[in-house]
């Protein structure tokens, strides 16, 4: 009971923190924000939340709520705070759904190794460094890696392996797109076949009675000569059994 009094408590006292924090916040400071958000790299949810890439899930939500208030399009006057808000929820959206978040932080992960090997390449050059390395026992790569210098590399290299996905990405629904394209044509062309071998069907069966009734007609008639028409010779011969036209024969 006392635990769940203090934590109500908790949330008053950050309700009125809050409340403070925005009574302070001059519109200067407001319409900085949309612009540091509108300015983001669209593919890192993190970068428009200002987070930290090991942020968890509690503290995106604090995060959205803060900046979400502080550039709403009633508090805000910039004409882009609108634009801002909407970029702000996807962002969180995002962050708390399990596979984007395991897909971005897969590409940050990605991105770090990328870094040490890199660094482990330098040391081999710096001796001095690569003695300290290995005194400290992984002690002088760990503050490294928690310095600033490291952040804004690995910001970047996040920004280039993010990039490099969406264009593989984008490759991939282009080719998945033309095939589908190139199979509905396909599909297209064969219904349109089947189509003119369908009505050159029907046209012929329409005909069939015109062509039944001319063979008839040339059946009954075929054996009498029309009117003007010549009639081959007939042949006129001595003996049956020979086919020869018998000519004339001069007499006197």
């Amino acid at each position: 009971m006392g635990e769940t009094a203090s934590a109500a408590a908790s949330t008053v006292d950050d309700d009125l923190l809050l409340k403070n924090f925005f009574a302070e916040v001059s519109e200067v400071e407001r319409d900085n924000e949309v612009l540091r958000i509108l300015s983001c790299f669209k593919l890192n949810p993190f970068e428009y939340l200002n987070l930290s890439f090991d942020s968890s899930p509690d503290e995106v939500k604090k995060q959205y709520r803060k900046l979400s208030l502080m550039v709403h399009p009633d508090k805000c006057k910039h004409p882009q705070a609108k634009e801002a808000f909407g970029a702000l929820a996807k962002a969180q959206q995002l962050l708390l759904d399990q596979n984007e978040r395991d897909y971005i932080l897969s590409q940050v992960n990605s991105a770090k190794e990328e870094l040490r090997v890199k660094r482990k390449k330098m040391l081999k050059k710096d001796t001095a460094s690569k003695i300290k390395s290995l005194v400290e026992e992984g002690k002088y790569d760990k503050q490294y890696e928690q310095s600033e210098e490291f952040q804004k590399e690995l910001k970047i290299k996040v920004r280039e392996l993010l990039t490099e996905q969406e264009w593989r990405r984008r490759k991939m629904q282009m080719r998945i797109s033309e095939e589908e394209g190139r199979l509905k044509k396909d599909e297209e062309e064969q219904k349109e076949m089947w189509k003119r071998k369908r009505e050159h069907e029907e046209e012929w069966e329409g005909t069939r009675e015109q062509r039944v009734s001319s063979w008839r007609d040339f059946m009954k008639g075929g054996k009498k000569n029309k009117k003007g028409e010549l009639r081959p010779p007939k042949l006129k011969t001595e003996d049956p059994n020979k086919s020869y036209v018998q000519r004339p024969v001069k007499k006197g």
